[in-house]
């Protein structure tokens, strides 16, 4: 996303909770380390499970605490590779192998939330601690397939990306969905916002043939990193869910993780559309496969314009465009004051 003189940048770093890592990958690697929010990372999990984030540099001399680096995790505690000084999932030196512990010795730490098993992490402006917080509940994971995920990278930013949940105009011109209507009125609380719409769209499955679909979208979003899709094809049946995550790395680019589930058709009465002519244990986890594929397609399709748009504070809007300032009147509390880059950056910087 490009400026212009009248209409700089977004702040790269909107305030807000946004993703990490899953706990299923951070268990196979242990430790792992990563640019988030602007800021070198490094993730890990203590013997009882509790993940830490934290800043990836020791405070002691400054030694990269990566894996490439040397770092690693020891009964649960992070180990400098250069003086071997150790840190508990709190961010404090808790063992220090040439005499005791110095106090002072405090990684700084991020707070964490784990939605089933999706890590996520808190940052606020100047340190600030959480102003809001993700769903108190996990969705409920009882009959729904294990995830799939899919991460790709590219320069955005993550208001933009969110304003496709509220900009329905496009659905039909990019993604080529047809009947496009809001279900309900779009629905603001301080950070939540709730957009839901319906759609019909043709899909080719495999070589069953195309077939159309009947569609709901009921989108849950907890600020700019957080986005929950509930999703009914209501023709044949079929729930799946989405999370679409939105993560700013280095002030130039995002990461956008989707992570998706499916529910199992129950009773299926139609042997193509409804997989009837599977076993019931297998549908949910070849619909998801089904699924991935085509949110993949879907956001390929947006990419290329979320990469080279240029930021309109003042759009010039039709009537069909629908809620897109209320939408932007809702961003406005991500950021610590007027929407420019300079500005913010340079609170950022402090």
């Amino acid at each position: 996303m490009t400026a212009t003189a009248s209409d700089p940048l977004l702040s790269p770093f909107p305030e807000g909770w946004y993703f990490v890592t899953s706990r299923q990958s951070l268990e196979k690697a242990k430790l792992i380390k990563k640019t988030w929010m602007g800021e070198d990372i490094v993730v890990w999990s203590d013997n009882s499970g509790g993940v830490c984030v934290a800043e990836a540099y020791c405070p002691h001399l400054g030694a990269d605490l990566g894996p490439d680096a040397g770092g690693c995790v020891r009964d649960g505690q992070l180990v400098c590779p250069f003086h071997g000084f150790e840190y508990d999932t709190t961010g404090q030196c808790v063992a220090n192998p040439l005499g005791p512990p110095p106090k002072a010795a405090r990684l700084r730490v991020f707070e964490t939330r784990d939605i089933a098993g999706l890590i996520f992490a808190w940052w606020g402006f100047g340190g600030r601690p959480p102003q809001w917080h993700l769903p108190a509940e996990a969705p409920d994971q009882t009959h729904w397939s294990n995830f799939r995920v899919w991460t790709t990278c590219f320069p955005g930013h993550p208001q933009e990306t969110t304003e496709n949940s509220v900009d329905l105009a496009h659905l039909s011109h990019v993604h080529g969905y047809d009947s496009v209507s809001r279900a309900d009125p779009l629905e603001v609380d301080g950070a939540f916002l709730r957009s839901c719409f319906d759609f019909t769209t043709t899909r080719r499955i495999a070589k069953v043939g195309r077939l159309r679909f009947d569609v709901t979208a009921n989108a849950l979003i907890y600020g700019l990193g957080y986005s929950f899709v509930e999703v009914r094809l209501h023709n044949i049946g079929f729930d799946t869910r989405l999370w679409i995550l939105a993560t700013p790395v280095d002030g130039t680019h995002i990461n956008l993780t989707l992570v998706s589930q499916a529910r199992p058709i129950r009773g299926a009465n139609r042997r193509i559309a409804g997989l009837g002519f599977l076993p019931q244990r297998l549908r949910a986890s070849v619909m998801n496969k089904f699924v991935i594929h085509f949110e993949k397609q879907d956001v390929r399709q947006d990419v290329p314009i979320w990469s080279g748009k240029q930021y309109r504070s003042h759009p010039r809007l039709s009537r069909a465009d629908g809620e897109i300032m209320k939408f932007r009147a809702y961003c406005k509390q991500f950021y610590p004051g007027p929407l420019t880059v300079v500005e913010n950056e340079e609170k950022v910087a402090r």
